[in-house]
């Protein structure tokens, strides 16, 4: 295991380099913060206690929202974009000859980028919406740690989803189509676009289901309090979804080391 701790700090240590990148990001993340927190005090004002929130739910979900697009990996990240492109290219046979699993040298790297991005573009956004906005922020040490827990495992969720994506390149050559969808489904049925919560129906009950809910969505709610069956039930959720991701990614991963494709990969 110490061989990937030591990918992740790098990782980690390699995303730090992009400074001037990261403040840019920071900022757009906090421009937008305010633009949605103008619509939704509107969406609010007009239907009081949509979807089971109150004012301070929905302006503390923009700001968490916006802390949380790059940490989780919303718009692809460095699996699906750079795991993709090496498939793509057939430079991934340089990483299926280094001693290390495919799988979790990719997750090591993944998690030292996420770890960074959370404590920059994840903290910047929340402090500023926080000194403007009356947001709600989680009380007593085990609720803490269920938010840690959930911000975790959201990430490992999103990483299967994203793992899956860039894969797909084994069989279809060019991964980059999956991609594009892949985008469209994670803003839609993460809470990117509106909370599910305001989803109606069966609409809602599908969309909180996927393994999408269990990268935003479910984290945000942790921090909120408003988790349907509690906390316990949440991070389940997520677990669940980690375990099939996981197994399914496992699988790929043998199925396509084993597959021989003479038009890249």
């Amino acid at each position: 295991m110490g061989v990937y701790w030591a990918i992740g700090v790098r990782s980690f240590r390699r995303f730090s380099t992009y400074r001037i990148a990261t403040a840019s990001g920071a900022f757009t993340n906090t421009v937008f913060g305010f633009i949605l927190c103008g619509v939704y005090l509107t969406l609010w004002n007009e239907r009081p206690g949509l979807g089971g929130y109150d004012v301070p739910d929905a302006l503390t979900f923009v700001w968490l929202q916006q802390g949380l697009l790059m940490p989780i990996g919303i718009f692809g990240a460095t699996t699906t974009i750079e795991l993709g492109e090496r498939v793509r290219s057939g430079a991934i046979a340089v990483d299926l000859y280094r001693p290390t699993h495919l799988l979790l040298w990719w997750l090591s790297v993944d998690f030292g980028r996420a770890m960074f991005q959370l404590i920059v573009r994840g903290g910047a956004p929340l402090l500023v919406g926080a000194l403007i906005f009356d947001l709600r922020f989680p009380s007593g040490v085990i609720t803490w740690l269920a938010v840690v827990a959930g911000l975790t495992l959201g990430i490992l969720v999103s990483f299967g989803i994203r793992y899956l994506v860039a894969l797909s390149g084994f069989w279809i050559t060019d991964s980059r189509g999956m991609e594009a969808l892949a985008l469209v489904l994670s803003l839609f049925f993460s809470g990117t676009i509106l909370p599910l919560v305001v989803f109606p129906g069966w609409i809602g009950e599908f969309a909180r289901a996927t393994p999408w809910a269990a990268t935003l969505q479910v984290p945000i709610d942790i921090w909120l309090g408003r988790n349907p069956g509690g906390i316990g039930s949440a991070l389940v959720f997520q677990l669940g979804w980690i375990l099939v991701l996981l197994l399914i990614a496992q699988l790929a991963t043998t199925l396509a080391t084993r597959k021989v494709v003479i038009n890249g990969g």
